[in-house]
């Protein structure tokens, strides 16, 4: 059929490169002779001209400043002579007069009004008609966290609400967004940031929960709660704090005080669970007898609503009670609380040494001092903030500082005599001590059509920073001005003059 087949091979010469090499032409191209010339100008006339005045014998004046005869005076001697007496007396006056002590010349231009930085909002918790209970900030004092719940009238238990964070530090901060929004079952009554770790949170809800928050963790960020068992709180938790651990090198505990009238710690597990360690209860008949109660039954438990932490003594811890109570108590008592408790629960202890005199309604705030051990400051329903010392039931001095609630109120970190006070008239109050003990310092007007302030926070690493929380669920930031920062010279020894007047 079909077989290969060898043929012989077929060329063609190329004259391509051939007809190139004979087309090439040598060309070359010179411009035209280029012609240069150097041309200079110089001025060839100057001329100097000058005035001046001529001398006016008749009205100059000429005086010999090294001559030697000195200027003398008449009387001027005597005059010195008869005041001398008089001066030296006065001047000895005002070496011992203490009028200007503490007073410090300020070279410069500060501000002596107070503004606003920053007004943080989450739409939906508007929307919802949730209110701001809680604020912390955290301990770098660049983020503060917002508690939103409901502290008037209303179904609390089945109402959604949040947890939101902002970092004021950051870059492009949206006042109206929140770097984080934790979702919660229902109201959260309280927050409180750990003191160590920037990114864990301690909350209480209205359901009696404790929960802890990690907001490191944006898409899972709770890592421990109470289980559902016979010894958490049955009522509201109003106040949560950090406490050290029991042993040296064990962390933070939580401590939680509800409205059942008990006090708990809790530890942290490792399967994210909160468990008792400790547990202490306010039962009516076991309140000290310096102060008489309203007749009720002598198993009756103290509903609790503040509680505040001695920084001077880690033993020593203040509660205030619904009924209008401020009560001392220890951490180290061995008394067993009244209470009947299931057998598996931990044994609860009484707390309460020392019973203070009463507010005419609920203790909503107590504060220590933070510049004297036995100081401290509580306010409540009755509109009056009380100074109070831990040595004496009657207070030192009592303000009337709105003619609503008092919500609130905290200590200056830097000024021993500065403290503010959230009112139910929608104000925060900051009163000066030093200056005046009838009239605030300052007044911040929230802008909230009157309605309350629940809560406020200065910034613990910022001092010139103030967090207030509105019932229309904003939280605005106040920069607060040097007059209210800056410590004065003898401001520690006036406050150290009121705490004495306990001793008199």
């Amino acid at each position: 059929m079909f077989t290969d087949e060898t043929l012989e091979t077929v060329g063609a010469e190329s004259l391509w490169r051939k007809s190139r090499l004979l087309q090439q032409e040598s060309k070359t191209c010179q411009t035209a002779e280029l012609k240069t010339a150097e041309v200079e100008v110089q001025a060839s006339d100057t001329s100097e001209n000058a005035t001046q005045t001529e001398a006016d014998e008749h009205r100059t004046q000429h005086f010999d400043l090294e001559r030697e005869s000195p200027i003398h005076y008449p009387g001027l001697a005597d005059f010195l002579h008869r005041v001398e007496g008089v001066v030296v007396k006065e001047f000895k006056r005002n070496v011992q007069s203490h009028a200007f002590d503490g007073f410090q010349v300020n070279w410069e231009d500060q501000s002596e009004t107070v503004s606003c930085l920053h007004a943080l909002q989450y739409s939906e918790a508007q929307e919802s008609g949730l209110q701001v209970t809680s604020l912390s900030w955290n301990t770098t004092g660049s983020v503060v966290a917002c508690a939103y719940g409901r502290l008037d009238d209303g179904d609390w238990s089945t109402e959604k609400s949040f947890v939101c964070t902002w970092n004021l530090d950051r870059r492009g901060l949206n006042p109206k967004r929140p770097d984080l929004v934790i979702d919660v079952p229902t109201s959260v009554m309280c927050l409180s940031f750990h003191p160590s770790k920037p990114s864990l949170i301690a909350g209480g809800l209205y359901s009696g929960d404790v929960l802890v928050w990690d907001t490191s963790r944006t898409q899972d960020p709770l890592c421990a709660r109470t289980a559902m068992s016979d010894e958490t709180h049955r009522e509201p938790v109003y106040q949560v704090h950090w406490v050290p651990g029991a042993r040296r090198g064990g962390g933070f505990s939580v401590l939680s005080a509800g409205a059942d009238g008990k006090i708990l710690v809790w530890q942290l597990d490792s399967e994210g669970q909160l468990t008792l360690s400790d547990g202490f209860a306010l039962v009516t008949q076991q309140t000290p007898r310096n102060v008489k109660l309203s007749k009720a039954r002598g198993d009756c438990l103290l509903g609790i609503t503040s509680l505040s932490l001695c920084p001077w003594d880690s033993d020593v811890f203040l509660v205030g009670v619904e009924g209008g109570l401020v009560l001392k108590c220890s951490f180290s008592t061995r008394t067993p609380a009244a209470v009947s408790s299931p057998s598996s629960s931990l044994a609860l202890r009484a707390p309460a040494q020392f019973c203070f005199s009463s507010h005419a309604g609920p203790i909503h705030a107590i504060h220590c001092s933070p510049f004297h051990r036995n100081l401290f400051l509580c306010a409540g329903m009755d509109g009056h903030a009380h100074l109070r010392s831990l040595l004496q039931a009657t207070p030192l001095l009592s303000l009337r500082l709105s003619d609503s609630y008092l919500f609130s109120v905290r200590w200056s970190p830097t000024r021993p005599l500065v403290f503010a006070a959230a009112t139910g008239q929608g104000s925060v109050v900051i009163f000066d001590l030093g200056r005046s003990s009838l009239r605030p310092a300052a007044t911040i007007e929230q802008d909230a059509g009157g309605k309350p302030v629940y809560c406020l926070e200065f910034n613990p690493k910022q001092p010139h920073l103030l967090a207030a929380g509105n019932a229309d669920g904003t939280v605005k930031i106040w920069q607060l001005s040097a007059e209210l920062m800056e410590q004065g010279q003898r401001e520690a020894a006036q406050l150290e003059q009121l705490a004495n007047e306990a001793t008199k």
